[in-house]
């Protein structure tokens, strides 16, 4: 075993001679009971969810979040507790842990761990209390995976009378993975939300010659009007903000109306991104409803 690999059991480094007790105790941290990081190292939500396998003996299923983040979905906070599914429920700090059944079908193999597939993770993670931020986190499981929405509502099915599976049916019509964003996913629920047709996400306009002009996050086609988020860096770098103008201008001279969407506006106004999609819409000879 070479140091490198880490996180690591502290008896396994010693009994292979890789670590002294000295160095141990120096140059690593342990971050839970026999279970060691380089010191100074920052766990990541995968590093995290391997250190709590690791201190299971590697006998839990990796679960949740941390299962989602071996599934190489983004957005996940760092900070996070690890979550594991062990029948034993004997505690340890920074780690959740599940008792839950999984059948044969729910759990897979990736790197030698063991972990609940896409789909059962989808089915758990959807139906954590909090549409939007449920929406997100399957939004960036679809993105990294191919799973898809009939895999969750096989479980659904199978899984009747589970806590949460009204907000997950609620849920998994709005999921698109194409979302790149947990922005663009907040964008989507609130424009949705605000009653108008659901947008397409990552639109391309092409230019006179074929070519992709640019990639719009969302909007809809029929009528050239799209909506995008401006992260801070939008604002903020003037190099950016050239960039933006110049695009658009180019998509406005190709027929587009583009409402632009902040944090801000998100947070505190988000009527004013559904008027002005709105208005945009019924400008450009939408019929709403």
């Amino acid at each position: 075993m070479e140091i490198r690999d880490w996180p690591f059991r502290g008896t396994d480094a010693l009994a292979a001679g890789v670590v002294t007790p000295h160095r141990l105790r120096t140059d690593f941290e342990m971050v839970h009971r026999n279970v060691y990081i380089p010191r100074g190292q920052k766990l990541t939500a995968v590093t995290r969810a391997v250190a709590a396998w690791i201190w299971s003996r590697r006998a839990a299923t990796v679960a949740g979040l941390s299962a989602a983040a071996l599934h190489r979905t983004a957005w996940i906070d760092d900070w996070l507790p690890a979550e594991l599914n062990r029948r034993s429920r004997d505690k340890a700090r920074g780690i959740i842990l599940h008792s839950d059944t999984l059948d044969e079908d729910e759990v897979c193999v990736r790197d030698g761990i063991c972990l609940t597939t896409p789909a059962r993770t989808a089915f758990d993670l959807g139906r954590r209390k909090g549409l939007t931020t449920a929406v997100i986190r399957l939004d960036a499981l679809m993105r990294a995976t191919e799973v898809k929405v009939s895999d969750v509502e096989l479980l659904a099915d199978r899984h009747r009378g589970a806590r949460g599976l009204v907000q997950l049916r609620q849920a998994l019509p709005l999921v698109d993975g194409r979302a790149e964003s947990p922005y663009e996913t907040r964008t989507r629920l609130v424009l949705v939300g605000g009653g108008l047709p659901r947008p397409q996400s990552q639109i391309e306009v092409l230019n006179h010659w074929g070519a992709v002009l640019a990639r719009i996050d969302m909007g809809w086609e029929e009528w050239q009007v799209g909506v995008e988020f401006d992260g801070a860096q939008h604002w903020t770098d003037p190099a950016q903000r050239t960039r933006d103008i110049d695009r658009l201008a180019e998509l406005e001279d190709h027929g587009w109306t583009i409402i632009r969407v902040s944090a801000d506006m998100l947070r505190y106004r988000p009527y004013v991104v559904v008027t002005r999609a709105r208005s945009a819409l019924l400008a450009a000879g939408c019929s709403l409803v």
